[in-house]
């Protein structure tokens, strides 16, 4: 493997079966037809009669030994190799696709052939095409890929499509590739991926064990933990008493109650220190809140964000919550490192966070949290990677309409907000944009805010580069009637009066951002609703949207509805998608790839 090196890195693969399943993508058969087949390409023995060119064509007339019969052939835009080439009396093998025209037999592009009787197979790599048959051929053999893990089968059906033979490669022009074929390309690309994930996952000593008691704070808690918050909680337990360091991400769909696990951790982790790093400072700030209000007086917390005075010492905390402004702070050491939403933070600063983790050849606990569910099959392919708890049940059982509404509707929308505010309740209008723009046919802040600002009172405007957006959440919180923003608001900002989002334009978000934005109204029991406004006339993803308030039902229809490579990279910033495996639909052949992996 040593002398391809250079290849391969070229190719962008690290193994054997990543380079088998760069499959032809198409063959060149030179077996000689017997018999003329119609509109298909066939493969003749031909004697050149004579020939006649004219500025856009060269005419040729071949007398075909194999059928024993004269026929005619034309090359549209002939080169002097074509003159050359065919010339009367030479005797040649062509390729070319054979037409029935006025009543005769015609060859349409006669290709020459080099040689006769084999199955050429064509690739589309960065390597020309001698070269990577040259590399295939010198290294994919059943066994060097049943020597990577495949079934016998499965390593024969992979190394016919590399060396057709021409019962394959006719039933293939025929029929694409067979059902069992598909299911060989779907098992290898899968088991690549596991394998290569596999060759990533490291456990790491711990650095300490931490079984600090929690039952005195639960008990003390004014409300009783949902039955999920208890699992969870069971399951960071087992970790942090383990030998090695915990490594898992914890799932919970919007609003269920996340603050309560963070809080538990701490109280685990307790007298170490703990770290929790929020992508908000208004996030920081209530949970900051809410560790003061739960947590016993004796577990000293600090918060850290751009607000705060930098001359504070970090080392007297035992709970440090902190945006990104941690980063640039002298960090004491700890035993316990979380982050809430890991993907919203840049590369540059994930990589800082995990330097948190790191203490020589030992790791402290490490626990992500996310507000975004991830489809099942996704954390079945990453478990190697990562350990996943998920809290589907809600603190507060949410009772939120959603209904798609379009420009005949929007009397009876204003009519509805008109109703909330009298009620005392807040309302939200998600625009797609801050600016007008010729691409999009919908208003922008900038053009629908005078609308809202002239109709009703106490309207507050937000959007993303906005600088002092989470003091004008913070003032909407207390104080607001309506707030026009962009989906800033998606994460982070507990509104507790909070009960209509309207999103304009929902068909240009994934649905999982369209359930992270209905999942700010109805906080606290209320009863919600979630107005779409589309200008479009049907969209069925939208339908079934209204019809599902699960986060990981969403997760999985979101999954269906665009590149599951756009997930990936939520979650773990990888922007894998797959050619064979559809991570909707095949969760059984993932089953049998990670078992042949154990």
């Amino acid at each position: 493997m040593d002398t391809h090196e250079k290849h391969l890195k070229k190719l962008g693969v690290n193994t054997l079966l990543e380079l088998a399943l760069f499959i032809p993508k198409s063959y060149e058969n030179s077996f000689i037809n017997q018999k003329p087949i119609l509109n298909q390409k066939n493969c003749i023995e031909v004697e050149v009669l004579n020939t006649h060119r004219s500025p856009k064509a060269l005419s040729i007339d071949f007398f075909c030994k194999t059928w024993n019969e004269k026929i005619k052939a034309v090359v549209f835009r002939p080169s002097a190799y074509h003159s050359g080439v065919f010339k009367p009396k030479i005797t040649l093998h062509v390729r070319g696709k054979i037409e029935w025209n006025m009543g005769k037999i015609q060859m349409m592009q006669p290709q020459v052939l080099k040689e006769i009787n084999v199955i050429t197979p064509k690739y589309k790599t960065s390597l020309q095409n001698a070269l990577m048959k040259k590399l295939i051929k010198e290294t994919i053999t059943q066994q060097s890929l049943q020597q990577e893990g495949l079934s016998e089968k499965d390593a024969q059906n992979l190394y016919l499509l590399h060396n057709p033979t021409i019962e394959f490669l006719r039933d293939f022009e025929e029929n694409g590739y067979s059902d069992e074929i598909i299911e060989t390309l779907k098992f290898a690309e899968i088991y690549s991926y596991l394998k290569a994930l596999k060759g990533k996952s490291i456990k790491f000593l711990a650095k300490n064990r931490l079984d600090g008691d929690i039952k005195e704070f639960i008990d003390n808690l004014p409300f009783k933990l949902t039955n999920d918050q208890q699992k969870v909680i069971g399951d960071i337990k087992k970790d942090f008493q383990s030998k090695y360091a915990a490594k898992r991400l914890i799932m919970g769909d919007v609003g269920c109650g996340k603050t309560m696990v963070i809080l538990s951790a701490v109280m685990m982790a307790y007298p170490k220190r703990s770290i929790l790093m929020v992508p908000t400072t208004v996030l920081a700030n209530q949970i900051y809140d809410e560790a003061k209000k739960f947590l016993p007086l004796h577990v000293k917390i600090l918060k850290v964000t751009q607000a705060e005075k930098k001359s504070e010492d970090l080392d007297g905390y035992d709970f440090i919550i902190g945006t990104h402004a941690l980063l640039f702070r002298d960090i004491p050491e700890s035993d316990l490192v979380m982050v809430d939403e890991q993907h919203r933070f840049g590369t540059n600063q994930r990589a800082k966070i995990s330097n948190l983790t790191k203490d020589g050849k030992k790791r402290v606990h490490f626990l992500q949290f996310s507000a975004t569910p991830i489809p099942r099959t996704l954390s079945m392919m990453h478990s190697s990677l990562v350990d996943f708890s998920s809290i589907k049940e809600l603190p507060f059982k949410k009772d939120i309409d959603t209904k798609i509404i379009r420009r005949e509707n929007f009397l009876a929308l204003l009519e509805h907000i008109s109703s909330e505010i009298k009620k005392g309740h807040q309302s939200i209008i998600v625009y797609p944009l801050v600016q007008e723009s010729e691409v999009i046919d919908y208003q922008s802040i900038e053009e629908g805010r005078g609308f809202w600002e002239k109709k009703f009172e106490n309207v507050f405007v937000t959007y993303g580069k906005d600088k002092n957006k989470e003091q004008v959440l913070e003032e909407f919180r207390d104080k607001g009637d309506i707030l026009v923003s962009t989906t800033v608001i998606e994460v982070g900002i507990s509104l507790p009066k909070l009960t209509t989002i309207v999103l304009v334009a929902p068909e240009r978000l994934g649905l999982a951002s369209l359930h992270q934005l209905r999942g700010r109204v109805s906080r606290n029991g209320l009863k919600g609703y979630c107005f779409l406004y589309t200008n479009l006339q049907k969209s069925e993803r939208l339908e079934k949207f209204t019809k599902t308030t699960d986060g990981f039902d969403i997760a999985e229809l979101d999954l269906r509805y665009r590149d599951g490579g756009d997930m990936l990279k939520g979650v773990f910033q990888s922007g894998k998608s797959f050619i064979w495996f559809d991570m909707t639909e095949d969760e059984e052949i993932l089953k049998k790839a990670k078992a042949r992996l154990r």
